[in-house]
C-alpha cells in the first residue's frame, strides 16, 4: 500500500491529504445526524408509549370510580356516590377514545377495545342496579350484584390492564436500552474517528514531506544539468537571431520595391478601365441608334403595308366602276335599239307618229351620249388600274427594301451588342485585375509592416536571449545553492 502511495505526484498526494480527513471529518457530523435522529425518534415513541400508559392509567382510574360509586350508592344510597359512577364511566371511556390513535400494536389496540366494552358491560349492568335501587328493590338489586358478574367483569379489567401495562413497560424498557446502546456507538465512532484522522493525517505528512524532498533534489539535479545546455542552446540562438535580423532587412527591401511595382501596374489597369468604360458607352450610344433605326424602320413597314392595302381597296372600287360602265355601255345598246324601234314604229303610225318619232330621236341622241361616255369611263378606269398595278409593284418593291433594312438593322444591333459585351468584358477583367493588383500592393505593404515587426521581434529575440542568458547563469547558481542547503 505504501508502494503505491510513493508513486503518486505531490500535488495528488497534498490533495489526498486534504480530501481523506475532510471526508473522515465530514462523515463523523453524518453519523452524528442519524444516531442523534434515531435517538430521538426512540424518546418520541417512549413519550407515546409514556402517553399511552397515562391514557390507560386514567381508564383504570375512572373505572375505579365507577365500581367505587356503584358500590357506595348499594350500601347507602347517597347521590355523590352516584355523581362518583356517572364520571368514573365518563373518565374511563375518554381516556379509551384518547388512548386509541397512541397505539400501534393491533394486540394492545385489542385489549384496550376489550377493556371499554368490559366498562360498557359493567355500566350498562349497574344502570339496572341503580334502577332497581332507586325503585326501592334492594334485595333484587343485590341479588344482581351478589352474582359475581360485575366481580368478573373488574377482575378481567384489571388482568388486560396488568398486561397492556406490562407490554407497553416492556416496550419502553426496549427503546431505552436502543437509545444507550445508539449513544455509545456515537462515542465510540467519535472516539476512533479522530484517532484515525491523527493517524491517517501523519502518514499523509510523512508521504508528502518524503515525496517534497525527494522531487526538489531531482529538480535540483535537473536544473544544474540542464542550465549549461541551455546556456550553449542560448548562445547558438542568439547567433541565428542576428542572421534571421540580417535577411529580415534584405526581404523588406525587396518588398519595398515590389510593393512600389505593384502599385504602379494597378495605376496603369485602372486607366486601361477607364478607356473601356468610355468604350462601351460609344458601343451603347451606336446599339441605342440601330435600335431607333428600328422602330422607324418598323413603323415605316406598317405604314407601307397600311398603303398596299388601301391600294388594294382602290384597286377593287376601280374594277366595280368598270363593271358598272360596262352595264351603263349594254343599257345604252339597248335604248338605242329601242329607240330605232320607236322611229319605226312611228313612221308606220304617220302623222300620229311624229311626236313620238321626235322623242324616240333624242333617246337614241342620249343613248349614244351614254354610250360615248362609258367609252371614256372604261378608258380612264383602265389608266386608274395600270396606276394603281404600278403603285402596288412600287409598294412591294418599298416593303421588300424596308425588310432589307430590319434585316441589316438588326445585323448591326447584334454586332453592336457583341462589341458591348465583349467591351464590357474588358471592362470587368480590368476592374477585377486593378482589384486584384491594389489587394497585392495591400497585402504587400502588410508584408513590409510584418517584415518590419519580424525585424523588431527578431531584436527583441535577441535581446531576450542575452536576458535568459545572463538568467540561466543565475538559476544554476542558485540550483548549487539550493543543493548545498539541502
Amino acid at each position: 500500500m505504501f508502494t503505491s502511495l510513493k508513486k503518486i505526484n505531490i500535488k495528488n498526494r497534498m490533495l489526498l491529504g486534504y480530501v481523506v480527513p475532510a471526508a473522515i471529518y465530514l462523515g463523523l457530523p453524518g453519523l452524528v445526524y442519524a444516531t442523534t435522529s434515531q435517538v430521538f425518534n426512540t424518546l418520541e415513541e417512549v413519550e407515546r408509549l409514556e402517553a399511552a400508559i397515562r391514557e390507560t392509567n386514567n381508564m383504570s382510574i375512572g373505572t375505579e370510580q365507577m365500581v367505587g360509586g356503584l358500590r357506595g350508592y348499594l350500601i347507602n344510597k347517597n347521590q355523590q356516590f352516584l355523581n362518583d359512577f356517572k364520571t368514573g364511566a365518563d373518565l374511563a371511556r375518554q381516556s379509551a377514545k384518547a388512548v386509541e390513535p397512541l397505539i400501534k400494536a393491533p394486540e394492545q389496540r385489542a385489549r384496550v377495545a376489550k377493556m371499554l366494552a368490559l366498562v360498557n358491560e359493567y355500566y350498562e349492568g349497574s344502570n339496572e342496579i341503580i334502577s332497581l335501587l332507586q325503585r326501592n328493590q334492594t334485595t333484587e338489586a343485590l341479588a344482581i350484584f351478589n352474582t359475581g358478574k360485575y366481580t368478573k367483569i373488574v377482575n378481567e379489567f384489571v388482568e388486560l390492564n396488568h398486561k397492556f401495562l406490562e407490554l407497553e413497560l416492556e416496550q419502553i424498557k426496549k427503546d431505552t436500552q436502543k437509545t444507550k446502546q445508539s449513544i455509545s456507538f456515537l462515542v465510540s465512532a467519535l472516539i476512533i474517528g479522530s484517532l484515525l484522522l491523527l493517524l491517517i493525517g501523519a502518514v499523509i505528512f510523512w508521504l508528502i514531506s518524503s515525496g517534497i524532498a525527494r522531487t526538489i533534489d531531482r529538480a535540483i539535479s535537473s536544473i544544474a544539468s540542464s542550465s549549461t545546455q541551455i546556456a550553449a542552446t542560448v548562445e547558438e540562438q542568439e547567433r541565428m537571431a542576428s542572421q534571421q535580423a540580417a535577411s529580415v532587412n534584405q526581404t523588406t527591401t525587396t518588398m519595398d520595391e515590389l510593393g512600389a511595382s505593384s502599385r504602379a501596374t494597378a495605376q496603369q489597369i485602372e486607366t486601361a478601365a477607364t478607356q473601356a468604360m468610355q468604350a462601351l458607352n460609344l458601343a451603347g450610344g451606336g446599339t441605342k441608334a440601330v435600335e431607333q433605326t428600328l422602330e422607324a424602320m418598323a413603323t415605316l413597314k406598317v405604314k407601307v403595308q397600311d398603303m398596299q392595302g388601301q391600294i388594294m381597296q382602290l384597286s377593287e372600287q376601280t374594277d366595280r366602276i368598270g363593271n358598272i360602265s360596262i352595264v351603263v355601255s349594254e343599257l345604252a345598246n339597248q335604248t338605242n335599239m329601242l329607240a330605232l324601234n320607236a322611229a319605226v314604229e312611228a313612221v308606220r303610225a304617220g302623222e300620229h307618229g311624229k311626236g313620238f318619232g321626235v322623242v324616240a330621236s333624242e333617246i337614241r341622241k342620249l343613248a349614244d351620249r351614254s354610250k360615248k361616255s362609258a367609252s371614256q369611263i372604261n378608258l380612264l378606269v383602265a389608266d386608274i388600274q395600270r396606276a394603281i398595278n404600278s403603285t402596288v409593284m412600287v409598294t412591294d418593291e418599298g416593303t421588300k427594301t424596308v425588310e432589307s433594312g430590319v434585316y441589316i438593322a438588326k445585323e448591326t444591333a447584334e454586332a453592336f451588342a457583341g462589341v458591348a459585351n465583349a467591351i464590357n468584358n474588358v471592362v470587368l477583367s480590368s476592374q477585377q485585375i486593378s482589384l486584384n493588383a491594389k489587394q497585392q500592393a495591400i497585402a504587400i505593404e502588410q508584408v513590409v509592416e510584418a517584415m518590419n515587426s519580424l525585424n523588431q521581434a527578431a531584436a527583441q529575440t535577441a535581446c531576450g536571449i542575452s536576458q535568459t542568458k545572463v538568467g540561466t547563469q543565475k538559476l544554476n547558481e542558485a540550483a548549487l545553492d539550493l543543493k548545498a542547503v539541502m
